[in-house]
């Protein structure tokens, strides 16, 4: 029984050491294939532990950089050539081997693909680090924002209080002079009234009494006594209070009437006036403030790249993909993001959040660009040209003059030209600026719209125009 169970538990060993679907299989075993332990990118082959073994025992080996196994090593290896791909061609920001720069490649900028990854693992943690600087910045100043914000706020809800204090204690002076009023007149009202009551009731009890004393004399059965002692009875005085005067003088409807048409004056005036009182909160970014100085535009520095796979057959690229110029028609691959007629490129980046780049442009005529990514790419429409669409903002630059364009409409920009411009662009505030970089910088043109989308640098060229996005320290 325990022989049984020790063969058992090394059959479970083995079974696990054996490579499922799952798994990266070890490439040197021939028969039944073991998990790898490790992957090699210099033999681009993964080995189990035991084939492994060799990188670690000869030195020729040594160099080799063992990572954790992969299945993507494949991946590594030229389609064309089969080879191991260690260059990467910046003309056409891809990976290839050392028989596409005899071919294809031919003439385009290269480097070790070690030696780009170096540069571009260093540029983007400095542009992480710059980000987060420029992040940290923008935190305190929205920080400063909301505290504005609150004592504006407070300060509004204690005017506010105030001012509405003052007019309920109006009210309420208002509505205990109206209650005094009414109370006075009803107490003259009353009075007068109760004097008219009290004469009547008087007038009353004396006709009570002639009345008594004509029943007396009626008992008697004596005319000629009856006439006789009927000039003795009072005559009847006619009543100072008749009935029309004794009706009530004063009716108290129209102070009713008054002090409703006061309550509907007061709101209208106050349905009318709230209309004006800002009281919704609509959700939008905070602003912040604009640079002013060029080192506040730099400390929003943007690093541009452009985007081979835009770029139309007569631009050339170079210096990491940073220029362009025209040039003879160039063999570039079919793409679907190439514009195939207008001399155009986009940048990789997608611009959102607050950006600053500067062109150095030089030659005929240079259009310097931001653009929504959806802008149409196939044909010579308006719909694929810079400044010819709603999708684009174009600033076009000769040795006369700077105009500015967007959807087919032109705005002159006044002032010498100069071969260098910064762009702004501050994507949730909604505003993109052009200006003239020398020793000082000058706004040539401020467009205040809304982005709905995140955009991407631009440049068309005319025949000997060339530019580039200068590579700021």
């Amino acid at each position: 029984m325990l022989l049984r169970a020790e063969m058992e538990q090394k059959g479970d060993q083995l079974t696990h050491c054996y490579a499922g679907p799952e798994d990266v299989a070890c490439d040197n075993c021939t028969v039944r294939k073991r998990k790898a332990a490790k992957s090699c990118l210099v033999c681009l082959v993964s080995y189990c532990e035991k084939h492994l073994q060799p990188h670690f025992d000869s030195l020729s080996f040594k160099k080799h950089k063992l990572v954790n196994p992969s299945k993507s090593l494949q991946e590594n290896f030229c389609s064309h050539h089969d080879e191991v791909m260690k260059i990467f061609c910046r003309t056409d920001q891809q990976c290839i081997c050392y028989l596409c720069t005899m071919e294809e490649h031919k003439g385009h900028e290269t480097v070790p693909a070690a030696t780009e990854r170096t540069e571009k693992q260093k540029e983007l943690q400095q542009q992480i680090h710059q980000r987060i600087q420029d992040q940290e910045k923008d935190v305190k100043l929205l920080q400063q924002e909301v505290e504005a914000i609150n004592v504006s706020a407070d300060k509004a809800v204690e005017d506010s209080e105030k001012i509405f204090t003052e007019l309920i204690r109006l009210l309420q002076k208002r509505r205990s002079d109206v209650k005094q009023q009414i109370r006075s007149q009803q107490e003259t009202e009353v009075s007068r009234v109760k004097d008219v009551q009290e004469k009547l009731e008087q007038e009353i009890t004396e006709l009570k009494r002639k009345d008594a004393e004509l029943e007396q004399l009626s008992h008697t059965e004596d005319h000629n006594q009856f006439l006789l002692n009927y000039p003795s009875l009072p005559a009847l005085s006619e009543s100072t209070h008749s009935r029309h005067k004794i009706q009530p003088r004063k009716n108290f409807k129209d102070v009713t009437a008054a002090v409703s048409e006061l309550r509907d004056k007061l709101q209208k005036i106050l349905k009318d006036t709230w209309r004006k009182i800002p009281l919704r909160v609509t959700k939008t970014d905070v602003a912040l403030p604009e640079p002013k100085t060029r080192a506040e535009f730099l400390r929003c520095f943007q690093k541009i790249t452009l985007d081979a796979n835009t770029a139309n057959t007569f631009l050339l690229l170079s210096e990491g993909n940073r220029k362009v110029r025209m040039n003879q028609q160039m063999f570039y691959p079919d793409h679907p993001d190439r514009f195939t007629v207008w001399p155009q490129i986009l940048s990789r980046e997608s611009l959102t959040g607050r950006c600053y780049w500067e062109v150095e442009w030089e030659g005929g005529r240079v259009n310097i660009a931001v653009s929504n990514k959806n802008i149409s790419r196939a044909g010579r429409s308006d719909a694929c040209s810079f400044g010819f669409n709603d999708k684009s903002w174009s600033l076009r630059c000769d040795a006369i003059s700077c105009t500015f364009w967007h959807n087919k409409s032109q705005t002159a920009v006044p002032g010498p030209v100069s071969s260098r411009i910064g762009v702004y662009l501050d994507h949730r505030a909604g505003i993109l600026c052009f200006y003239r970089v020398s020793k000082t910088m000058i706004l040539l043109h401020r467009v205040q719209t809304r982005f709905t989308q995140p955009l991407h640098a631009g440049i068309r060229l005319s025949e000997g125009s060339s530019a580039e996005f200068v590579k700021l320290q």
